[in-house]
């Protein structure tokens, strides 16, 4: 059996090895120089490849997509996935938030162990392979710098990720090549990704790269715990990245989306009353606000663009006006952030399209896997092992598929 995996990334490798150890005789395409180069870039501040917390909780994340991942993760869960890591001789831990790390806390001593047990498994690799689709007879077409080439399978794996970063190989093109084959995408959009906000230039200019410490994020009746980062053109952060994909289809479809921010989620509004009552004497309305209500500069810089934006002076309102407003300070969103600086992507191949084994039913013995499939999740190690699990689930249904047929 001859498989041809398409994309070099968690889910194509983790498809190539479930194959060769099944015996197939596998070869990877990839259209960049080398294997990985997302999954290293992902592990550059520390590579988080899946999280401890109980596995209903962990398959919740998925949300909309929970239904279609969940064979794939339960077959292959978080604790499946360390110690696969642990047999590459990377040991992991679990940090405080619960996300698991390797030892090493990089990803480049995973990913050349990783592929150094590939090469022993007999696993080719063929780069600068950039996949444009069939030719008439079925064949796989590449462009590669020695021209066109046709390669010929028994079994496609197709694992060519979503649309971020695409100058690391992952472009979204591949969404055309199967439209035209009648498979249904859903569009490709940012996610876990940034927004833009109409920040005054002194705001901009002041706390561009300061980061909200210990707020509460709201957008209807989501809300989310954790920290968020000011950019010169808008918002992100991890709180920001768990509600992206709110933000996000409310930006879509409405044009702008209202983010409400807490400062002090944990002060109760009588509390802030009455430290806001004492008297101000000759303070500035920062240091006052810095010292009574323990808010942080780029805090009561947002307080200001707040009150200057609805025409009131910060200085001129009551304590009862202020302290509702130090927690529900509202943040007008006026666009997503380019799907080339999102961590992630949403769309991709409807589920409907799968079989239960991960097989593109219009296309037998075409398989899919990873990113390129419709569903979306959190930062938080969630990412990572969807790719992974339906990279192993996508190798074992070629395996079935190939006994069967044969």
């Amino acid at each position: 059996m001859t498989v041809a995996v398409i994309g070099a990334g968690p889910a194509g490798l983790m498809a190539a090895e479930v194959l060769a150890q099944g015996g197939a005789q596998v070869t990877v395409y990839d259209g960049m120089p080398s294997a990985g180069r997302k999954f290293l870039m992902a592990g550059r501040g520390g590579l988080n490849l899946t999280h401890s917390e109980p596995l209903p909780d962990f398959l919740a994340r998925y949300r909309d997509a929970m239904p279609h991942l969940k064979a794939a993760v339960e077959a292959f869960p978080p604790d499946a996935l360390r110690t696969w890591s642990d047999a590459l001789g990377q040991p992991t831990f679990v940090g405080t938030s619960g996300r698991v790390f390797p030892e090493a806390f990089k990803a480049s001593p995973l990913l050349r162990a990783w592929l150094r047990r590939l090469d022993s498994a007999g696993v080719a690799f063929a780069f600068r392979h950039r996949w444009v689709g069939w030719d008439a007879r079925g064949g796989l077409l590449f462009e590669t710098p020695d021209g066109q080439r046709t390669v010929n399978a028994d079994a496609i794996v197709l694992a060519l990720g979503g649309a971020s970063w695409p100058r690391l190989g992952s472009d979204g093109a591949w969404a055309e090549i199967l439209t035209a084959k009648g498979v249904a995408v859903a569009p490709i959009k940012p996610a876990n990704s940034g927004f833009t906000v109409a920040w005054s230039n002194i705001f901009r200019d002041r706390f561009e790269g300061r980061p909200l410490k210990g707020v509460a994020l709201t957008i209807g009746s989501h809300t989310v715990r954790g920290e968020a980062i000011v950019t010169r053109a808008g918002i992100e952060g991890g709180a920001i990245y768990a509600l992206s994909a709110e933000l996000r289809e409310a930006v879509l479809a409405k044009g702008t989306a209202t983010l409400t921010v807490a400062l002090r989620p944990d002060a109760a509004r009588d509390e802030l009353v009455a430290r806001l009552s004492a008297p101000k004497g000759k303070q500035t309305v920062s240091n006052f606000l810095r010292k009574v209500a323990q808010l942080s500069p780029v805090g009561i810089g947002l307080l200001q663009e707040a009150a200057v934006a609805a025409g009131r002076s910060l200085a001129a309102l009551p304590p009862a006006e202020l302290a509702e407003l130090i927690n529900a300070v509202p943040i007008r969103i006026t666009g997503v952030a380019p799907i080339a600086r999102a961590i992630s992507s949403a769309g991709g191949i409807r589920f409907d399209e799968l079989d239960a084994h991960f097989m593109l039913r219009r296309l037998p013995g075409v398989f899919a896997a990873g990113e390129m499939l419709d569903w979306e999740a959190p930062t938080g190690g969630y990412l990572l092992q969807a790719s992974f699990a339906t990279g192993v689930a996508a190798g074992k249904g070629a395996l079935r598929w190939f006994v069967q047929k044969s």
